[in-house]
């Protein structure tokens, strides 16, 4: 299969893998013949790219950070959670709700089982044929990615716990956002600027006093858009003033944000991203987590087309986790782009004379 932005999948074209609403049900099975209909639709519902069928690229199998069963209880549980502290904007919540951090501690626990499985997976772009709630499946996204980089740098059970607890809970003040302003499709005004800022605070105060939710993560919904030289809020904190889980979710946050399909712009590929953040190294961000971070992101995701140095354009295959911008890649067409009769595979860790100058893409990473 490949990954093509919606805007070049054209109707006959057959589904690589299944579609999932945000509560894990199927929509659309594997094989479906897509329609103009069907595409338009999808594009209305935030699916900015589909993996498709392709026999020259059969065998290439993406693979998923998460079990489909975790999935399905990550994304169930955080939108219970989440809808049991909406409330009206600005309302003082009364109460604390004592089965909500047992709830999403058994969701951490089925998250770090899979991701214990597989310490080596790096960061690839989650659930991109999912019609979600953007604010759900970016929690759990900044969740799995925030808990992997904690892996990496070596944190123990319970800090991970800890540090994934706060990363899931990072955005949890957005429920007392207006939907108006949360959705808004175009630029927020400055009030409505100020508005938004404040879930960071809201975040804070709602988790907080919960009695099985680690005060930890209260302050990372309350920092995580606090910036190493003092540009960011609610506070204005700069460097060791912010935790360090904090700090760990400002950069996943910013990445996800970055790479999810929102109703204002189309989303940036891994590679456009990761050299945003690393404008914001040493004064937005630090400059040793960002390192970890490239270390664990599949900049080219399994799937999708590149050009090559050569002329040629492929398929990446496989992702080299000791060196991530070098993928294994399937050549499909010639110098002149015609395609080849046999497509072959290129390791590109060990063909050092061969890079990747560019990617197959939707007008907005063009």
């Amino acid at each position: 299969m490949r990954m093509m932005p919606i805007s070049m999948c054209r109707p006959g074209m057959k589904l690589g893998k299944r579609i999932f609403s945000d509560d894990g049900i199927v929509l659309l099975a594997e094989g479906v013949e897509l329609t103009a209909p069907l595409l338009r639709r999808l594009g209305e519902n935030g699916i900015s790219y589909l993996y498709i069928q392709d026999p020259r690229t059969e065998g290439i199998e993406v693979p998923e950070i998460l079990s489909e069963e975790t999935h399905r209880q990550a994304l169930n549980t955080i939108r219970s959670v989440f809808r049991d502290f909406v409330d009206q904007p600005g309302k003082r919540r009364t109460g604390t709700y004592p089965y909500v951090g047992r709830n999403l501690r058994q969701v951490m626990h089925l998250i770090m089982d899979d991701l214990q499985r597989n310490r080596d997976a790096m960061i690839m772009l989650m659930n991109l044929q999912t019609v979600d709630h953007y604010l759900y499946m970016h929690s759990l996204n900044v969740c799995v990615y925030t808990t992997l980089l904690g892996m990496a740098y070596g944190y123990g059970t319970d800090e991970l716990a800890t540090l994934g607890l706060g990363a899931l809970l990072h955005d949890v003040g957005k429920t007392q956002i207006s939907m108006q302003v949360l959705l808004k499709p175009g630029q927020l005004s400055s009030a409505e600027y100020e508005e938004m800022k404040r879930h960071a605070e809201r975040g804070y105060y709602l988790l907080k006093d919960e009695p099985n939710i680690p005060l930890i993560a209260a302050h990372c919904a309350l920092q995580h858009h606090e910036r190493l030289d003092g540009s960011g809020y609610p506070r204005g904190l700069k460097g060791d003033e912010i935790h360090e889980y904090a700090r760990w979710i400002g950069i996943v946050d910013s990445y996800d944000a970055m790479t999810t399909h929102r109703v204002y712009r189309d989303p940036m590929l891994p590679h456009r991203a990761v050299e945003t953040l690393y404008a914001g190294s040493g004064t937005l961000y630090d400059t040793a987590m960002l390192r970890v971070f490239r270390d664990k992101v599949a900049i080219y995701p399994v799937g999708i087309t590149v050009r090559l140095n050569t002329g040629q354009t492929g398929v990446v295959v496989d992702i080299n986790s000791a060196s991530a911008h070098r993928p294994i890649v399937r050549v499909l067409t010639d110098e002149a782009n015609a395609d080849l009769k046999t497509p072959y595979d290129i390791d590109l860790s060990k063909q050092l004379s061969v890079m990747i100058t560019g990617i197959e893409a939707g007008p907005s990473e063009r």
